[in-house]
């Protein structure tokens, strides 16, 4: 018979014998608790707990939420309830019983094939940077199928990409090379031209870019990589900004990812959760991960037979829940409802960097898209950001693009309505007042949160990663907090 565990015994770790079908079992004192460090408390109290918990956190159900580059947008609760639907579905059931789920992502990848005017899409990617990955990936079995994989071995950037492009050409093996923007904060046309000869496999670009504007010369930059038999990449953190008024696509663009946490309708944050479709055109479609979906007029199903795949890049399909939520938010809206989403979150950003911007400096070109990049006058930016949290206000991203010593990059997105837009911008106002009139009230900010400034040479020296790692560095005297 098997020995029968009690609900106060250990788990059992060390079979030493086998003894008339009973196991005699040695546990190891040394990983072995004596009790359980559980307090017992009524249903009540850990009701309290947990919600005095989601009190203090901050979402984009609470108010704005202006993080530069993120499209911290409101997300429709419907959506939500459209991807529960599908929970009780299982990836490994025959493809008849999963019919509606292969519609739902065969008719995303169609749409997003519409939106981009992308030739063909993979929904496995399951985050922006694991596209870039992907794209990479397509990028260099491209080449090497040309036979010049040996030679093109450089990838270039504008010196505002995002910090995951450089990333996710390295970790495919190319050499980054990095290229300044002009004056204006676009592409410097003379150094890419310098730059780009037959060793470049491609060129990695936003549009809008990380300032929020927009490339003008977007379609010179793509005849000088295909006349030098290299790829242009779309980065698609900032799709938000274009939908249903130009694409990648129109902008000569061989690759593309998507971010559908960010432009279609996921709550993010955290790490998770994400989805990061790649699209390609033209003979590249020969390239993409398997499977993807297909529909042959009777059924859907799964398209493992593609003649240069890279492979799989994810386990099973993709992240399905993202996926549902996305092809609920394009349903819903439908073309001329993502368009209008990129026009209110433009007119959103300039409407409210023509409010603030006297009191802050804004480099470059006025004009600008679904974001926008200003800096203090009179303070870090770190300091803006932490007295932002004492009126209640999340703050922007900081310190980013890095060509702009002290960057605040705010993107009010779409779903803002102006009350909220002037309310953000009184407080950012008012703390640039206080920057000049009192700056060690900013130095010294967050005034009244639950948890003050940390210390940030303390912070690296001594990271307290665990509960239990702060008790026992607050007993021993190491932290005073």
């Amino acid at each position: 018979m098997y020995h029968q565990a009690s609900y106060d015994e250990p788990l059992l770790i060390e079979i030493k014998s086998l003894k008339n079908e009973d196991f005699e079992i040695d546990l190891n004192p040394d990983i072995v608790r004596k009790e359980l460090n559980i307090p017992n408390l009524p249903e009540f109290e850990i009701i309290r707990h947990y919600t005095r918990l989601s009190q203090m956190n901050y979402g984009v159900d609470i108010n704005i939420y202006p993080l530069g580059s993120c499209t911290m947008k409101y997300n429709p609760k419907l959506n939500e309830e459209i991807a529960r639907m599908f929970s009780y579905i299982h990836p490994y059931q025959e493809e008849s019983t999963v019919q509606g789920a292969l519609q739902i992502m065969y008719e995303l990848q169609e749409m997003l094939k519409e939106i981009t005017d992308m030739d063909g899409f993979s929904l496995q990617p399951a985050a922006g940077a694991h596209g870039e990955f992907t794209g990479m990936l397509i990028t260099r079995s491209y080449h090497e199928y040309k036979g010049e994989g040996e030679k093109r071995k450089n990838v270039i950037l504008p010196d505002s990409a995002h910090g995951t492009n450089p990333a996710s050409a390295a970790m495919v093996g190319f050499n980054v090379i990095e290229i300044p923007s002009n004056k204006e904060g676009m592409v410097d046309l003379e150094a890419l031209e310098n730059a780009t000869d037959d060793t470049t496999a491609a060129f990695m670009i936003t549009n809008p870019n990380t300032l929020g504007i927009f490339e003008e010369d977007i379609l010179e930059i793509a005849k000088i990589m295909h006349k030098n038999g290299a790829l242009l990449y779309y980065d698609g953190a900032n799709l938000n900004a274009i939908m249903g008024i130009t694409s990648p696509g129109k902008m000569n663009f061989d690759i593309v990812h998507l971010n559908l946490h960010k432009t279609f309708s996921t709550p993010h944050g955290g790490g998770g959760p994400g989805s990061g479709p790649v699209g390609v055109r033209g003979e590249l479609v020969n390239f993409l991960p398997v499977p993807v979906v297909r529909y042959d007029g009777e059924k859907y199903y799964l398209d493992y037979n593609i003649k240069h795949t890279i492979g799989k890049v994810r386990s099973f399909y993709g992240n399905f829940g993202v996926l549902v939520k996305a092809w609920a938010y394009i349903k819903r809206l439908g073309g001329t409802g993502l368009k209008r989403a990129s026009i209110r979150a433009v007119v959103n950003s300039n409407y409210l960097k023509e409010k603030i911007k006297d009191y802050y400096v804004l480099p470059y070109k006025n004009l600008r898209k679904h974001e926008f990049v200003v800096k203090p006058k009179n303070a870090r930016a770190l300091d803006v950001a932490k007295r932002l949290l004492d009126f209640g206000v999340h703050a922007p991203t900081i310190y980013f693009p890095l060509i702009v010593s002290e960057a605040l990059m705010i993107e009010p997105t779409e779903t803002e309505r102006k009350e909220n837009l002037d309310k953000f911008a009184e407080i950012v106002i008012h703390i640039a007042k206080e920057a000049e009139k009192n700056p060690e009230l900013l130095k010294e900010a967050p005034h009244n949160t639950s948890v003050r400034r940390v210390d940030d040479v303390l912070a690296s020296r001594k990271p307290v990663l665990t509960w239990k790692m702060y008790r026992e560095l607050k007993a021993r005297g190491e932290i005073d907090y």
